[in-house]
């Protein structure tokens, strides 16, 4: 190489290696990471409650169903307490009540309610004391006679002994014993017939310990049936000894 040369050659490469010096102390730009995405709100419970039936009387039940969704707890009020995130129950009241089911999660709660009816059974109606008349009425019972007989049959005194009974409670009450027959005869054989008859029931009343001074008799023989048709039934209807509480 020549002389002149090589001071050229010397500032070139002194001018090479600068550039090279200065190419690697530069720093390149560090490319930034997106900030991470904000995770998303969790969502909101939901739930439902329904009853079935709505409307029960005292001492039924009722199903109360549910069904929730994003919920980790529910409860129901009032009484049924913890239950599962869908499922059904029985309820049973005593009053009307609203039953509440609450449902909490991440996302927050909700709730919801349903309504069951308890019908209120209408009081029973007031007792009434039946009247003096309605229970002679009821109690006291006549005496019936074979054709043309004044004596007390046996079921006469099956009857007989329950009017003295009611007699007995009711020392107050007085009585007409009214004496009947059916029509066949004359009218004169038949009032004698009722006066007959009347007189066996008061006699037989007194012997069961009806005081005497309660009764009196009349006959109405064949005047006043209590049944008009003519045959052996209607008949035996009208041979009696009935009674009428006195005035």
């Amino acid at each position: 190489m020549s002389e002149v040369a090589r001071p050229f050659y010397r500032v070139c490469l002194l001018t090479a290696l600068a550039a090279a010096l200065s190419a690697g102390c530069s720093k390149k730009p560090v490319a930034q990471a997106p900030p991470p995405a904000a995770p998303p709100p969790a969502a909101q419970p939901t739930v439902t409650l329904q009853a079935s039936p709505t409307s029960i009387n005292k001492g039924d039940t009722s199903t109360l169903s549910w069904s929730s969704t994003n919920a980790t707890q529910l409860t129901i009020a009032p009484d049924v307490g913890a239950v599962a995130a869908q499922g059904s129950t029985k309820v049973s009241p005593a009053e009307s009540t609203t039953y509440t089911i609450t449902a909490s999660g991440p996302g927050g709660s909700a709730d919801s309610s349903t309504r069951v009816t308890v019908a209120t059974p209408p009081p029973p109606p007031p007792v009434q004391n039946a009247t003096m008349e309605e229970m002679f009425l009821k109690e006291v019972q006549d005496a019936y006679f074979d054709l043309d007989k004044a004596d007390i049959r046996s079921d006469a005194r099956a009857a007989l002994a329950k009017t003295a009974d009611f007699l007995r409670n009711y020392p107050q009450v007085r009585v007409v014993i009214e004496g009947h027959c059916d029509e066949r005869g004359s009218t004169e054989y038949n009032l004698a017939l009722g006066d007959r008859r009347a007189a066996a029931v008061k006699e037989y009343l007194v012997s069961l310990g009806i005081g005497a001074d309660r009764m009196s008799t009349v006959s109405y023989g064949k005047e006043k049936p209590f049944c008009m048709e003519s045959n052996e039934a209607c008949w035996q209807k009208n041979r009696r000894g009935h009674f009428v509480m006195a005035k």
